[in-house]
């Protein structure tokens, strides 16, 4: 029996004018597929258009009539292989997806139960059950809602599901950040779309830094502070350390240092990968402590890295290559969630992570847009990053 493939579409528009971009996107994706056959419609709006992001939802739902409709305000999207950042833009990506059962939430924080409590209770709050497997995309509002205890319950609830996504973006203060689902403008909260049946997700998460120093092992801690590494007192690695480079990255390791921590403790020789990245938050020099952004445990591994435009270029084009090397099946699209702090901040030109997305993954439709905290997987458990790119590849699933 042939099984029908998904299709996407991703289109884009800087017309200052709503109807203007609408029509432009809505063409661009019923020249490629019918408005009936369209399952999903994510949707990433700049806010010079939040006036009418009511009316804007309620003209697509009228026209995708058969469309689940999902996304939020964005600082920047992304669309059509180039990214707009910090201007009027529209983003609409369009899927057609067969053999797909899809399913939406929308949750307050007030709605999630203790992190103690059974999956079951997180399963009931989303609505989701567990078998046949889901595989999510999350959006959330960073001034209204918990999105790592969300995601925390999720991965006990759903351990083997894939969750990407990203925090909403666009806005300075609370209440004005807008999150999209059906024809309702939500201004609070975390939406999400589950997935499953005929679709798989494979996930790419670009941290954009490289180790530096040897892999270490925590002989002491407490809580996120980091008190022992080797048997050694942190500031005299990091002296040490700094004296083993050479003047680049000395003058890089002054501002840009960050350490690796390795969360899955079956590794014992870490690779690219493996490591969440983590800013340091302090330096105590009288004690020689460090405090990081994340709870640590005696034994795990760490490593020190460091961060510039250079070196996330390399992080990223290693990755995206590693994968196409590694991925031999047809590819149907993707969503691009990267930070605010990455495109023409970082990097100096625009378009940088959708080219080297497109070089080494070319013909796929790409859509997203620059969060506010992106959502993916390290080692198989879902964190909040910053300063990533993180991918989700939609294909049918291998049978």
């Amino acid at each position: 029996m042939e099984i029908c493939k998904m299709k996407w579409i991703s289109a884009i528009s800087n017309s200052s004018i709503l109807d203007t971009a609408l029509t432009s996107c809505i063409d661009e994706i019923t020249n490629g597929i019918s408005a009936n056959d369209v399952d999903v419609l994510f949707v990433f709006s700049s806010p010079d258009f939040q006036n009418d992001y009511s009316r804007m939802l309620s003209l697509l739902s009228a026209k995708f009539q058969n469309a689940h409709i999902f996304g939020c305000s964005a600082g920047g999207v992304i669309g059509g292989g180039i990214e707009i950042e910090q201007d009027v833009a529209l983003s609409i990506s369009a899927a057609y997806l067969p053999d797909v059962e899809i399913n939406t939430f929308n949750i307050l924080s007030s709605d999630l139960p203790d992190l103690d409590s059974g999956p079951d209770l997180w399963r009931q709050l989303l609505k989701t059950p567990v078998d046949p497997l889901p595989h999510f995309v999350i959006l959330s509002d960073p001034f209204s809602f918990s999105t790592d205890n969300l995601i925390q319950g999720m991965d006990f609830a759903y351990p083997a599901s894939v969750k990407i996504g990203g925090l909403a973006s666009g806005a300075s203060r609370p209440g004005m950040n807008s999150l999209f689902l059906g024809d309702k403008t939500i201004p609070s909260g975390a939406i999400g779309i589950a997935f499953s049946g005929n679709i798989s997700i494979a996930t790419i998460v670009a941290q954009g830094c490289k180790p530096i120093g040897d892999v270490m092992r925590i002989t002491e801690s407490e809580q996120n502070v980091l008190k022992s590494l080797n048997g050694q007192n942190p500031i005299v690695v990091l002296k040490s350390l700094y004296d083993s480079l050479d003047e680049d990255n000395q003058k890089l390791m002054q501002h840009s240092l960050f350490v690796g921590v390795v969360m899955d403790g079956f590794i014992d020789i870490p690779k690219h990968g493996d490591f969440l990245i983590r800013n340091i938050m302090g330096l105590d020099n009288a004690s020689g402590f460090l405090t990081v952004g994340e709870i640590l445990k005696e034994g795990q591994l760490v490593q020190f890295h460091l961060r510039d435009s250079k070196t996330s270029a390399e992080d990223l084009d290693s990755l995206l290559s590693e994968f196409a090397s590694n991925d031999s099946s047809e590819n149907a699209g993707a969503l691009l969630f990267s930070c605010l702090g990455r495109g023409k901040y970082l990097y100096g030109v625009e378009n940088y992570d959708s080219n080297v997305f497109q070089n080494n993954l070319p013909g796929i439709p790409l859509s997203g847009f620059f969060c506010n905290g992106e959502i993916g997987q390290v080692s198989g458990t879902t964190y909040i990053h910053g300063y990533t790119s993180s991918f989700g590849v939609f294909k049918n699933a291998d049978r």
